[in-house]
């Protein structure tokens, strides 16, 4: 295949503009959404084709590994590592909700939440570059280090908390950000952080994971790419893994785009089609999930045998006043620490109604006792909690007789 058909197939915006062949085989055009709609209103419409009779609303998963293609390969379509039509209609929805009205974004979608990372830092940075990330992000982002460090990348760390990541600026080529962070919940300032790294020549990627589109946008705060695993909370079913990058500026996206291709990390047509139809449900799924995680943390915080909890809705969490400028939502994820690992294994041992797994954003909760992995710099008892949509009041109580019988 030729280069230009694979590395230049058409992409698809996040705001206004058509989408060339957004809809493959049907040949229907996407339906925009419309300027000013709700958050509900743009989950539920997003990305989906124009009505067609006899049609369904959201066309089924296009399971295509080539595509007729007599002639010069000009695409959209033109082989299935590269492009996808059930891929077009999930790009569109995650850019119209990452990016709505930003017609120069493009998204990318990913095999996993670690594949579009990757295809950012590793498109974007060549040996003698400085990379910046934080030292309190997703516990694989130290495998990320040595791994740029091995390919002659200066990497820099910093905490995420009082934005000291600035202080390690001067030189870099790319800024990686993770507000809130995995699982430490602090918070950033990312306007400020994108400015003073661009007025240093440095790209801003925003890990989005945690706040979802529905929480910040980070490229309304001036990052140049939305980065995020839709396997959390975007899709919020727990069964699917699904990454995508949301990016402003042509030539970086072509690199991402051309790191896709080299990789070949794209998701299943299925797994892309779980995922759109998902999002309809994203922002019913974020309010209750993310009402029911302050109550929580409420109940928590009246708890003394619970230290260093945190919550970014709580007002009086050390990172509110910086989440309250940028984030419409907080999020769904509680953490805090019981006294002993012993404790700790106990009181996810009580509960009922969480589920002791790891990742997080699912309809289900759950809880994990995170130092069991090894990887993050956190206490034995540090607990992170990912709150579900059960009922509040239902919710609430179990995680109070939880800690009660732990107590023994």
């Amino acid at each position: 295949m030729s280069e230009s058909a694979a590395g230049d197939a058409h992409g698809v915006t996040g705001g206004a503009g058509p989408a060339t062949g957004a809809a493959g085989r049907a040949g229907r055009e996407i339906a925009p959404v419309a300027a000013g709609a709700g958050d509900g209103t743009r989950a539920v419409r997003a990305g989906l084709p124009e009505p067609a009779k006899y049609e369904p609303t959201l066309p089924g998963p296009v399971f295509a590994a080539h595509y007729h293609l007599p002639g010069e390969p000009t695409g959209p379509y033109t082989y299935g590592r590269d492009e996808n039509p059930t891929w077009t209609l999930l790009e569109r929805a995650v850019g119209e909700l990452e990016a709505p009205g930003q017609g120069g974004a493009e998204t990318l979608v990913f095999a996993s939440g670690m594949a579009a990372i990757s295809a950012v830092l590793f498109s974007q940075l060549r040996a003698g570059d400085v990379c910046v990330l934080p030292d309190d992000g997703y516990q694989a982002l130290p495998l990320v280090r040595a791994q740029l460090e091995a390919y002659g990348i200066e990497v820099r760390t910093a905490p995420t908390g009082g934005d000291a990541q600035l202080d390690v600026l001067d030189g870099a080529k790319l800024l990686w950000i993770e507000t809130p962070s995995n699982p430490g919940l602090d918070v950033c300032d990312i306007r400020r952080l994108a400015e003073a790294a661009h007025a240093r020549g440095a790209l801003v990627a925003v890990d989005n994971t945690l706040a979802t589109p529905l929480g910040q946008r980070p490229l309304e705060l001036g990052a140049d790419f939305a980065v995020a695993s839709g396997t959390k909370q975007l899709t919020g079913h727990g069964d699917i893994l699904l990454g995508y990058v949301v990016g402003r500026g042509p030539e970086a996206m072509a690199a991402v785009r051309r790191w896709r291709k080299i990789v070949g990390a794209i998701p299943g047509p299925m797994e892309a089609w779980l995922a759109h139809r998902s999002i309809a449900t994203l922002q019913m799924r974020v309010d209750r999930q993310s009402a029911t995680a302050l109550a929580v943390a409420e109940a928590l915080r009246e708890r003394p045998e619970v230290t260093g909890l945190r919550y970014p809705g709580l007002p009086d969490d050390p990172a509110h006043k910086i989440a309250a400028r940028q984030m419409r939502r907080y999020g769904c994820v509680v953490s805090f620490t019981l006294p002993t690992r012993a404790r700790a294994d106990r009181f996810l041992d009580a509960l009922r109604l969480v589920d002791d797994a790891t990742s997080f954003g699912g309809v289900r909760s759950t809880a994990e006792r995170r130092g069991r992995w090894g990887g993050d710099a956190v206490p034995e008892g540090f607990i992170r909690l990912s709150v579900g949509a059960e009922d509040r009041e239902d919710l609430v109580a179990d995680v109070l007789r939880a800690l009660d019988a732990s107590a023994a």
